[in-house]
């Protein structure tokens, strides 16, 4: 039987940054549990205890027991950090994971799915992932783009005809090269989650050609391409966390900001920026990630299998991110905004004025993005 992993530690799309408190406990946490020699017997009877503790305290919850029970019988337990609502398509994939995983090892591994930012915002994850501290994680690859500079080629505006086209480039062989590259980060990427196309959303007028954007404040995510198209179309990009887009539309700081269907419901955007332009720049996907330090603890047999379980869940996630698009699309419409959908001429004109960024950031990468968008 190997050791067994316990976890103290207990964007960019709907849940925001946590407090830089939050963010320090858990590093410290984390770097305690690495540190710790406490054996094997003794953190299963401590973790059990604390546990029956808390269960009779509150009037001997047969849940709580139940789960104690479940963990102490447990060969291996995991953290899964996501910064999504418990309700979310990622979170409901990250649960569906670890079922998965629970139930093909028989009990032997359990994964608990820390949703809603718990154990940190997207970049303290990464860092934890990297050393140990956090065992899995859901990350965009927003996030990794420093780890990792030439994953930002999935970020290039409109790289992808749509949908379909990016599923064919990630579950080929180009989406395992991009994985393939995450090695040696400290992280290993598992499989591809989807994140919906973010397009461009505005409050006081519609946008349907780069005209249209001439002049306007656009909130963008941390994205130096992002920053770049933006003033690409005329207007001025603005740099902030998502947590603060719906202060900034109120306060008229800004004229509008950009993301998927699913965010712009969700975050209440569309109760403000009531025009919203399927101009579908980017399709940044997120990834699943185990820390290579978790990897290394597990045999070739159960690395499978968590393999096996990752590809899984990723279908099912992608699933239920279409329907909640189709459902945050309902929300949006029925509130009185309106959907605007362009033509491929439309879309074109809005591609045309990115032209320079592609050579800008990747003048040596021409083969490989050819590659991606001639891709069928």
């Amino acid at each position: 039987m190997g050791n067994k992993k316990y976890s103290i530690t207990k964007e960019e799309n709907i849940t925001s940054d946590n407090s830089f408190l939050r963010y320090n406990l858990h590093s410290i946490s984390s770097i305690i549990r690495n540190v710790a020699t406490i054996t094997e017997k003794r953190k299963t009877a401590v973790w059990i205890a604390g546990c029956l503790a808390v269960a009779t305290l509150d009037g001997c919850s047969a849940g709580a027991r139940k789960n104690a029970e479940a963990t102490a019988q447990a060969e291996y337990v995991f953290s899964y950090a996501e910064n999504q609502p418990e309700d979310y398509p990622t979170t409901k994939g990250a649960q569906y994971f670890a079922d998965l995983v629970k139930t093909r090892s028989d009990g032997r591994i359990l994964i608990q799915v820390e949703a809603g930012g718990a154990l940190g915002d997207e970049d303290s994850v990464v860092s934890q992932l990297a050393y140990g501290g956090i065992d899995f994680g859901r990350i965009s690859a927003t996030s990794l783009t420093q780890d990792v500079p030439e994953l930002q080629i999935l970020m290039l505006p409109y790289l992808y005809r749509d949908e379909s086209h990016m599923w064919t480039v990630l579950d080929g062989k180009t989406g395992t090269y991009f994985l393939d590259k995450i090695q040696g980060t400290g992280m290993k990427a598992l499989s591809w989650y989807d994140a919906g196309a973010r397009s461009f959303y505005t409050m006081d007028h519609p946008v349907r050609t780069p005209e249209d954007m001439k002049g306007l404040v656009i909130r963008t995510q941390k994205s130096e391409i992002m920053k770049e198209l933006v003033l690409a179309l005329g207007a001025e990009p603005r740099e902030s966390v998502y947590s603060e887009v719906n202060e900034m539309l109120e306060l008229h700081e800004i004229d509008g900001a950009e993301n998927n269907l699913a965010s712009y419901m969700a975050g209440g955007h569309y109760q403000l920026a009531k025009y919203y332009t399927v101009d579908e720049h980017s399709r940044i996907p997120e990834i699943q990630l185990i820390s290579e330090e978790t990897w290394n603890q597990l045999d070739e047999q159960d690395q499978a299998l968590i393999l096996e379980c990752a590809k899984e869940s990723a279908l099912y996630e992608r699933s239920l991110w279409s329907e909640y698009e189709d459902h945050a699309r309902q929300v949006a419409e029925a509130s009185g905004c309106q959907i605007i959908e362009l033509t491929e001429e439309e879309r074109n004109a809005f591609q045309e004025k990115s032209a320079d960024i592609y050579e800008s950031y990747f003048p040596d990468q021409e083969d490989l993005i050819y590659e991606i968008q001639a891709a069928r």
